[in-house]
């Protein structure tokens, strides 16, 4: 049965497009759309504000911040219940006022401050986070650019040493690093783990630059002699560099929930040093008593991978032209 198609029926009409954005360059239309993301925007707000309180509370390395208690210091004075002092109810509706108290988040087993442990812990999870990504990053970049680059044998080397490091449990990895790195400092621990999970950046790369690599630009820069190093870092990689953002910045959120893991099972960050992890599970036996001790680090470990995410998905929206939303009240 055939269909029979009125010839005097007319084509459905494009829809307009928002002429704002015509004449801008690829960079400042990316970051238009992603400054229109409400979601993305107030995520990375919050995760600033969430590291810059941290760093000001207890400062940072010799700079001393406006808190009068740190990480690892006794304190003679422990209130009853080690309960937390913080007030968040104003005083015309029946609270104590507005008031940090003299332990905000509470007080550990024997007596030190909880408020500062997190914040260091808040500390030490982002530069851990920030480490494993940039590291990753560029490990998974250049392998994945090679790879796809210069196929055959030099791609088939790269995907089976790829492979091998995939077949390997990413906890296991990390159980072995921070058995060994744990104890000496989060930078460290950071920068080892970054050297085993940069798989997934390396695939996805890869599978980029064998597309990329068929376009006439390539041709042309052949044509007017460009090395192989250029090609691959000056006109392949900058069109592949939004799959690039958006994998590390989604392997930075999965950094933090990997580095709570390994603390919680003991392998992470070690005394005198805190981690967010590493105080949930210093005060597993506690949970029934004082709650709290739980409360804090997880509430910060779920807001930073959350932010996190949002972040990531922001950018991958604002790389990918298929999510430009038409916008009805720019078009009449």
């Amino acid at each position: 049965m055939t269909s029979v198609i009125d010839p005097g029926a007319t084509a459905p009409a494009p829809l307009p497009r928002d002429r704002s954005e015509e004449g801008l360059s690829q960079g400042r239309l990316i970051f238009r759309r992603f400054v229109r993301n409400k979601v993305a925007m107030a995520a990375l707000v919050i995760f600033v504000l969430v590291g810059a309180f941290s760093v000001s509370a207890i400062g940072l390395g010799p700079i001393p911040g406006w808190w009068k208690y740190n990480w690892v210091q006794l304190n003679d004075q422990f209130l009853p219940g080690g309960a937390p002092t913080l007030s968040v109810v104003p005083e015309w509706a029946g609270g104590d006022g507005i008031s940090l108290g003299e332990h905000p988040f509470g007080q550990d087993r024997i007596g030190r401050d909880y408020f500062a442990q997190v914040m260091r812990g808040i500390q030490n999870s982002i530069l851990i986070m920030f480490l494993i990504g940039g590291i990753a990053t560029i490990i998974g970049t250049v392998i994945g650019a090679v790879a796809g680059y210069y196929r055959r044998w030099v791609d088939a080397v790269l995907m089976r040493f790829t492979d091998l490091i995939i077949i390997i449990p990413v906890i296991v990895i990390g159980a072995l690093v921070g058995r060994l790195a744990g104890g000496l400092g989060p930078a460290l621990l950071g920068a080892i783990l970054g050297l085993f999970i940069w798989t997934g950046i390396a695939r996805l790369v890869r599978a980029e630059f064998l597309s990329l690599r068929e376009r006439e630009f390539v041709d042309a820069a052949r044509v007017a002699g460009a090395s192989d190093l250029r090609i691959i870092f000056k006109h392949i990689l900058p069109n592949a560099i939004g799959v690039v953002i958006v994998a590390a910045t989604l392997l930075m959120a999965a950094s933090i929930l990997l580095e709570t893991g390994l603390a919680f099972l003991g392998y992470g960050i070690q005394r005198p040093d805190v981690s967010l992890g590493g105080l949930i599970s210093e005060n597993q036996s506690a949970f029934t008593q004082r709650p709290w001790l739980f409360w804090w680090p997880g509430l910060f470990i779920i807001l930073l991978a959350l932010c996190v995410n949002f972040v990531g998905d922001g950018l991958r929206d604002a790389f990918d032209p298929r999510q430009r939303r038409f916008n009805p009240k720019k078009v009449r």
